[in-house]
Parts: C-alpha cells; structure tokens; sequence
C-alpha cells in the first residue's frame, strides 16, 4: 500500500499541465455565484434579483443547457464546482476562491433552512417519490449525488464545517426516505443513477466514523454489476458506462473503510472488466454513444461519438485507487494515457471547454461546450479534472519517494519523519528562466528531458523511484548531480538509491512512434508518440503508405520555435513518401481543424 502525498502540500510548475489548470481556475472563478446557486434558490424560494418576471428570457442571467431551471438534471454542476473549487483550495491556498466557496456554502445552508432543515436540493423531493412509484424522471440520484460530493470534498479540503453540518443533515434525508423504501419500494434505492452514492456515504463515514453513513453506505451497496463481477463475468457490455464506473469508487472506498478484501476484488475486477479484457482506443477510451463496447470490438464502433469524457476521469480515479494499493505501474500507463489523450485532449486549450465525446472516425470535429449554455455531465466532469493532477504525482512507501506521473512540481513531503523538497520540471532551456537565449548552447528538444531537484535540512536516506513508463523505446538515461549512473530497474521502476540532501537527478526517456492497430480492424492504425495520440490533419482516411512496424520511414519530425509552453514545438510531424503529406500532431493540440487518427496501411 503506498501513501498519496497530501494534495496541500503538491503544487504544479509551469508547462503545459499548469497551463490547462489555470485556465479551467478562472473559469470557475468567472462563473457568477448567482447562476451556480438559482436552482437551489428556486427550490427554496429565494427570488433572485431582477428575476421575479423574466421579461426577456433569453437576456436573463441563468445557466441554461443541463442547468436550464426547466431540465431534469438541474443544479449537477454546482456539486462538480464545489470539488473543483475546493481542490483548488488545497493546493493553491487560492484566498479568492476560497471566499467565494464559502460564500455559496453559506448560501446553501440558507437554502436548507428554508426548505424544512434537511433537503438541500436543486431538484424537488417529489422526485424521489415519483422515481420510487415508477415514472421516469432523469437521474436525481445522480444530481444529489454531486451535492453530496461536493459538500464532502469542501470540508475535506478546506475544514469548513458548515459544509459537514449541511451534508449531514441531508444525510439525515436520506437515512428517512431509505427507511420507507425499504418497507415500501426497496429497489427505487437502486433508480436514478445512484453509482456514485456508495463512494460518497463511505467516505463521510472514513471521515467522521457516524454510523448513519455507514448505514447509508450499507443500504447502496447492493448492485447486479457486483453479482456479475462475482463470478468472473462480463458485467459492463452494452451497459451505460458512466453509470457504471462510480459503483468501483464505492467498492474501493468501501475496502479502504472496512478492510474487506470483496471489495479490493470488486474494484480490481471491474477495472480488468473494463480495461485489461475490453481492450481501449489508443486515446484509452471503451466506450460509444455512453455505452461500453463488446471486448475488442473497438474497430466497429469508431464514430463521432466516442469516448464520452466523464467515463476517461472516473476510469482515472478508479486507476489511482489500484495504483495506491498494489504500486502496480500498469495502472500508472493507464492513468499517463488518459491524461494526455483525455484529460487534455478533450478540454479546449483556449476556452477551457469540455468535449462531451472524442470523434474517432475519420474526418472527424471536436465539439466544443460553451460556458454557460451547456452544462453537460462532462462539463462538470471536466472542471473536476484539471484540478487532479498534483494529486497523481507523488507517493511514498516503506523504501522512500514515488514519482508516478511526469508533471511539472514540486511537493514537501515527509521521509523517515524528515523534511524532503522535491520539484521536478522539464529540462529544456526556457526562455523565462534567463536574460539572454544562447542559440549555440548544447540544448536538448525533447519534453521526456527532465530534472528533479532534492533538497533536505539533513542528509536523509531513501530510494527515489521513478516510473519506467511502457513506451519508453531503449535505455533510459540517468545522472546524479551531472553524473552518469547505471540505475536499478525493477518492477517497473527506476530505483536510486542514496543520502540525499542538495542533489540533482536528471532523466532521459528516448522515444518513438509506434502503430497501434485495433484488434478488429488491423488493418488500422493509430500513430502513438510515447503516451502521446498524434491526429492526421485531414478530414478523410487517405491511408500511409509504408511498413507501420518502422514508423519513422513515415514520419519526419517538425521542429519549430514557439515561444509558449516549450521554446521548442514537440511531437510534431509530417509524412514522407505519399502523394499528399499531411501533418501529423498531438491530438491534445487540435482545436477546430478537421482530423483523423486511424489510418489504413498501404504497403
């Protein structure tokens, strides 16, 4: 078992993860506070200002799209920006927002009180009871849900207490209304898109040991998918993925709470369920239209709307659970896949925008949300996951210091009850961290060049390891203090061992495009640059001419100044050979263009 270094004490560097958090920041901090609370006001009865008579509807200030007063599912996304603001919180100490998440707090409490104590929704109860005597309504089980998420993760990472009292008087709700579904309606407990409950009433219960969450957590944890996985089943084909994925979480959190090793199976079994035996994309996604395809069925499901973004970060965190417990790199690739092919892939590098799907048929367009006409689960999602990556970087076990995600940081962390400060960042030369840029300097052009500085108050033994990522293409390259060294390689990790105090550890990973085919469609492929999809600039499938197992006879690297993120552009290329070459780039990079990723072989 390893221990997640504290998001509070982890910061992100400048580059390209650091730009992409900041920008989705400011977008929270945009949002007016108002329209993230009207729902909750117009279920408790507060008039909002100028809004008594909405003369003008298309000119009133509100959240429309999933947030529209008049959609079922509204009011999810202010639970998505709670988390989002008070992960913010702990790792910025970010005052700004600060005070004006406790400011909604407050306002929400408000709302409670107006409505009898206990219900705090953006969604009527009637709900409930309309879900329970078997009328559709959208998924309020889900919408309560991110209220209950983001009230917890608000006293968790910011201590604010008026945050538990709020939740645990709508806990107290719920403890009633299961009372009665369970003499008069148990499985209505089950409706609703209610996954991601199990996770939430665990926790609460790891925080605070009241045994009304634990009975809360007990009462959803019940579940066919469960009784599937059980027995060693398919339990996830043609199933609604993002529904599914939460009840992991849930399993997770429950064997971290009880120590019952069904759940720890649970969880590993639905993420090999998933993953190991479906097979992804090469972006990491399973799934089309929502729904998850049949086991190396990817090929036939390439279209427009491809993995659906809240499944890549739920499928994330449900990978950091299992990376926490085993130390198992498989789940560390898994996670450095979707982050660059999901995580930023699918967030507008501009706006800060969700995609709700990742086209993969060729010739496709991402389609970009706006800020506030749209709202939808990926939306919320989104906003939840440019604030996970200081939490993905470090760890620590009996030996010492993990490096499990290359991100640009720093963190203090505690070894052998000592202070350790580590900050790695990219070791390219940067045109803000001198005066002047000496164009004949020995510089190197690559973003897998990296540095990582270790200062102590004393000498302090322990073993740093570093991931060996799966793509890496030949022997990595590692120096101590300017000096090469011939380093332990085990398990998947590169393991320097040593008395540490003012040191610096360099590192090399080579890298290379590889072809990756779809198993149903091997005459496919996609072009991977290390973790690193690369989309064809072209809106049709014109096939590569070439041998796809040696790649760099089709493609030739583009270097350009770009005075941005790198001094240099990275994983940027352009074909050889074919009648028309196209330009290849990360499909992180793409925007508005027209693209395709999966190209026929021509040989």
């Amino acid at each position: 078992m390893l221990d997640k270094v504290n998001r509070h004490n982890v910061s992100l560097l400048s580059g390209l993860f650091r730009e992409r958090a900041d920008l989705n920041r400011n977008y929270l901090f945009e949002l007016d506070s108002t329209c993230l609370l009207q729902n909750f006001y117009l279920e408790a009865g507060v008039v909002m200002p100028g809004l008594q008579v909405a003369n003008d509807p298309e000119g009133a200030k509100l959240h429309w799209g999933w947030e529209a007063p008049t959609c079922q599912l509204r009011g999810h996304f202010l639970g998505h920006w709670l988390s989002a603001a008070a992960a913010y919180c702990a790792s910025n100490e970010d005052i700004e927002l600060k005070a004006k998440l406790d400011k909604i707090i407050s306002e929400l409490a408000r709302c409670q009180k107006l409505n009898g104590g206990e219900w705090i929704g953006s969604i009527p109860e009637k709900y409930f009871d309309l879900m329970a005597r078997g009328q559709y309504v959208w998924s309020p089980q889900y919408v309560m849900h991110k209220t209950v998420m983001g009230l917890t993760d608000v006293y968790k990472y910011t201590g604010n207490e008026q945050a538990l009292d709020v939740v645990g008087k709508l806990a107290d709700w719920y403890v009633h209304w299961t009372d009665e579904m369970l003499k008069r309606s148990p499985d209505a407990i089950y409706k609703g898109e209610q996954g991601g409950m199990l996770e939430v009433w665990a926790d609460l219960y790891g925080i605070t040991k009241d045994e009304k969450y634990m009975k809360l957590a007990e009462r959803y944890s019940g579940n066919c998918v469960f009784d599937t996985l059980d027995k060693g089943g398919d339990a996830l084909t043609n199933d609604h993925a993002n529904a599914s994925i939460p009840l992991s979480h849930g399993a997770a959190r429950m064997y971290e709470i009880t120590g019952d090793e069904k759940w720890k199976t649970r969880t590993e079994r639905f993420f090999k369920c998933a993953v190991t035996d479906r097979g992804t994309y090469a972006t990491s996604g399973a799934n089309s239209g929502e729904f998850w395809v049949p086991p190396h069925q990817q090929g036939h499901f390439l279209g427009a709307s491809d993995q659906e973004f809240c499944t890549v970060y739920n499928l994330v965190r449900t990978a950091d659970y299992l990376f926490k417990w085993t130390g198992d790199t498989k789940y560390a690739d898994y996670i450095e896949r979707c982050l660059y092919n999901g995580f930023l892939a699918q967030q507008n590098a501009s706006t800060g925008m969700p995609t709700y799907f990742l086209p993969l048929k060729h010739g496709s367009k991402k389609k970009w949300g706006s800020k506030t006409h749209d709202f939808w689960c990926c939306h919320g999602t989104m906003v939840q996951a440019q604030t996970l990556y200081p939490d993905l970087v470090y760890f620590t076990d009996s030996e010492g210091v993990i490096v499990s995600q290359y991100i640009p940081s720093k963190a203090d962390i505690t070894v052998s009850d000592k202070p350790v400060h580590i900050e790695q960042t990219t070791d390219m030369k940067n045109y803000n961290s001198q005066t002047f840029f000496d164009e004949h300097s020995d510089f190197t052009m690559s973003r897998w060049s990296m540095k990582f500085t270790v200062s102590c108050e004393e000498k302090t033994a322990f073993v740093l390891k570093l991931r060996l990522p799966e793509w890496v293409s030949g022997e990595p390259e590692v120096t101590v203090n300017g000096n090469a060294v011939k380093a332990e390689i085990a398990n998947g990790y590169i393991k320097l061992a040593g008395e540490w105090q003012n040191d610096t550890v360099g590192l090399f990973f080579p890298s290379e495009i590889r072809m990756e085919r779809l198993e149903d469609m091997p005459y496919l492929a996609a072009a991977v640059d290390g973790p690193i999809v690369l989309a064809g600039i072209t809106g049709c499938d014109c096939g590569l001419h070439g041998d796809y197992s040696k790649p760099a006879d089709i493609f030739e690297p583009q270097i350009e100044h770009t005075y941005s993120t790198f001094p240099w552009k990275q994983n940027e290329y352009i074909t050889k050979g074919q009648e028309y070459n196209i330009t290849f780039k990360p499909l992180y990079d793409v925007m508005d263009e027209e693209y395709t990723v999966y190209f026929s072989e021509k040989k």
